[in-house]
């Protein structure tokens, strides 16, 4: 019979707080969260602050030019004082419109077959490659291929043509960023629709597309908020248009081409319209993409109970 030495028990001193190591070990993680919380502070600034320097210098040169007028008329002659961007705000609205219509839906589409559908297959390989090809594309390159592709067989400029070169722009965003949220959806959700017999399609529209609609949305306000001030295409398909246009066969004006034609002019009075027409599309921009947010936090795009 083995006899085990017995151990004595250990009397643990208890942890003096007060000790000068103690001390100094407090102040150097209070100091380090400070120093940490400080970068971060400062990086939000760095971030925040072109922005807020851009939109206070856009009110400083461009609100004084804003008037009745600038929204209701359209632009004057040359030599002329006066005239608006009217029609210019109206074909830039037709235009978004259109390629919201093309683009959004078709994006979704292709985002939710790399997520759900296509996972292993080399056509989702296929699909994710282009779009992410799409993405790095230079937006006048895009411009002339749908001058190519539409401008040309049609023999005319038209705001079909801006509206189809934008929406194209907006896939490879609204592709990938819906690929991302439903990713993030959890299986387990998945499955306990599957479980109770659900279809797959009505598992995809009813569970993780309602999931995921929150980070969904967000992707097509950055997909919006990057096509709408594009000029170079639009140069090669909207064209533009000095009066009012409400046909979509023929060529449209639109908030970036008129600025753009008013920028490079040598009149004084056109570079103050072009400051206010910049100053309206930032505006339009911020205010339909924080309505946007507004709504979907509130559940009305959510899909909320």
């Amino acid at each position: 019979m083995s006899t085990q030495p017995t151990v004595p028990p250990s009397h643990s001193r208890p942890m003096n707080f007060q000790s000068k190591a103690m001390r100094f070990n407090t102040a150097r993680r209070a100091a380090t969260n400070h120093f940490v919380s400080g970068l971060a502070v400062l990086a939000t600034v760095i971030v925040l602050a072109p922005l807020a320097a851009i939109l206070f210098y856009l009110v400083y040169k461009g609100a004084s030019s804003l008037n009745l007028a600038f929204f209701t008329n359209v632009p004057a002659p040359v030599g002329q004082p006066g005239g608006g961007m009217a029609n210019s705000i109206l074909g830039s609205g037709v235009i978004l419109l259109l390629a919201s219509l093309m683009g959004i839906p078709v994006g979704i589409a292709s985002g939710v077959y790399l997520a759900e559908f296509g996972r292993g297959k080399m056509l989702a390989n296929a699909v994710r490659f282009t779009a992410d090809v799409l993405n790095g594309v230079p937006s006048i390159v895009m411009g002339i291929a749908i001058y190519s592709l539409v401008v040309m067989p049609q023999k005319h400029f038209s705001a079909l043509a801006g509206g189809i070169v934008l929406g194209i722009m907006m896939v490879p965003t609204v592709t990938r960023t819906t690929e991302e949220m439903l990713s993030t959806v959890p299986h387990a959700i998945r499955e306990a629709a599957l479980g109770l017999g659900v279809p797959k399609w009505r598992t995809v529209l009813s569970v993780s597309l309602r999931t995921a609609s929150p980070g969904i949305i967000t992707g097509c306000m950055l997909a919006f908020a990057r096509v709408a001030g594009e000029t170079a295409p639009l140069l090669f398909t909207a064209f533009g248009n000095q009066f009012w246009s409400f046909k979509l066969n023929e060529p449209i004006a639109a908030l970036p081409l008129q600025i753009f034609v008013y920028a490079i002019s040598p009149y004084d009075e056109w570079h103050r319209l072009a400051w206010a027409g910049s100053l309206v599309l930032i505006v339009m921009i911020m205010v339909s993409v924080t309505l946007v947010r507004i709504y979907a936090s509130r559940g009305v795009l959510k899909g909320g109970s």
